[in-house]
């Protein structure tokens, strides 16, 4: 059936010879499975963090907790929307001429892939940006991040996130049925117009450029917090630095491993002219391992808190029976004992106190 005929069939092209094959009760079990346990990981997630939100509304804290929030509820709905189109396209045996007949479907589901992919990532780097600024910067965070601005930056990510996704649909190019006849995306069969290579190199390097933004930030962020825990005197919020170096290090981790293979592999499709015989098994699996991403991001949160890392380190204590580090009771902001001794070290005060020893003994 040829895209010449109708419009409407614009994406049907790729269904005539198929080379990647899917088990039909396997990929509907597993995507069943998948979107259960993204939604309800997500949902803990989410009541945690709102409850954690509720506790610290007034405080430094409040602007991270509500940027996590919002990239667990973006989570939450790329696996509810996302997850509900890819289970009714296996439970239709993915017969999309019948159920798709003029390509609504397709773009509905080109359209949410392009944006809840983008926007964990956009909102990612905001994070790291918004976490290297107030630890480093706690004056400036404190005066100029509010919750108000906090809540324009997400409105601003997420309108960016939908006019890369409807970018294809306003210059009226349709999106595509992938090979494996299980999802949409951009044209990645036989790509050879500049327009559609433009689409995936942007998509991959947009990707791309926020996991490096997180990356360098969190790194930033984790450099100073050691910097501040080996300078300090003081034994009060040792544990919350180890709790946030913790969780840096678990977000860059998780997001690197699991959006790397599919960026990459959508920029070398977007450069290369010719696809080689192993890229649809190569977009499904940096496709599931995308997927991870979303399962796995509300588990930093629900896991890595101060709660959950005091017991883990008390059973480790007990199991090794070792006396390793005695630590001390842990404070209620994570951040806030950055701001302290940061600002400390900052205000001009302190240099004055710090020169009147000097002064009265030189007299």
């Amino acid at each position: 059936m040829s895209s010449s005929k109708s419009p409407g069939l614009a994406g049907f092209g790729v269904l005539r010879n198929t080379t990647c094959h899917t088990e039909k009760k396997i990929s509907v079990f597993f995507s069943i499975i998948f979107m259960t346990v993204g939604i309800l990981s997500n949902s803990l997630a989410i009541a945690i963090l709102m409850k954690a939100y509720q506790r610290f509304r007034q405080k430094s804290k409040a602007s991270f907790l509500l940027l996590a929030s919002g990239l667990v509820v973006t989570d939450l709905f790329g696996h509810l929307i996302n997850g509900a189109i890819a289970v009714f396209v296996y439970a239709s045996d993915k017969d999309w001429i019948r159920f798709n007949q003029y390509n609504i479907l397709c773009s509905v589901f080109g359209i949410c892939m392009v944006f809840f992919g983008l926007c964990p990532l956009f909102l990612g780097s905001v994070m790291a940006v918004e976490r290297c600024i107030g630890v480093t910067k706690p004056i400036f965070h404190s005066t100029k991040m509010t919750s108000r601005h906090v809540k324009m930056m997400l409105t601003m990510v997420c309108l960016f996130a939908v006019l890369i996704a409807l970018l294809p649909i306003l210059r009226f190019r349709a999106y595509q049925i992938q090979a494996s006849r299980t999802w949409c995306f951009y044209k990645t069969e036989h790509v050879e117009d500049w327009e559609d290579r433009f689409y995936l190199l942007l998509f991959s390097c947009l990707g791309l450029l926020a996991l490096a933004i997180s990356f360098l930030c969190n790194a930033v962020t984790g450099i100073t917090l050691l910097r501040v825990k080996l300078k300090s005197q003081q034994r009060q919020g040792r544990s919350h630095h180890f709790e946030m170096i913790i969780q840096l290090l678990a977000i860059m981790c998780v997001s690197c491993i699991c959006w790397s293979p599919f960026l990459v592999t959508m920029a070398r499709i977007g450069i290369n002219e010719s696809r080689s015989k192993e890229t649809c098994e190569t977009i499904l699996f940096a496709l599931r391992m995308a997927t991870w991403n979303q399962i796995l991001d509300p588990w930093v949160y629900i896991l890595l808190r101060k709660a959950v890392l005091r017991n883990l380190y008390k059973i480790t204590r007990g199991c090794c029976g070792a006396h390793i580090v005695n630590l001390h009771m842990w404070e209620l902001s994570s951040i806030k004992n950055s701001l302290k001794v940061a600002a400390i070290s900052e205000s001009p005060s302190s240099k004055q106190t710090n020169l009147q020893p000097l002064s009265s003994m030189g007299q």
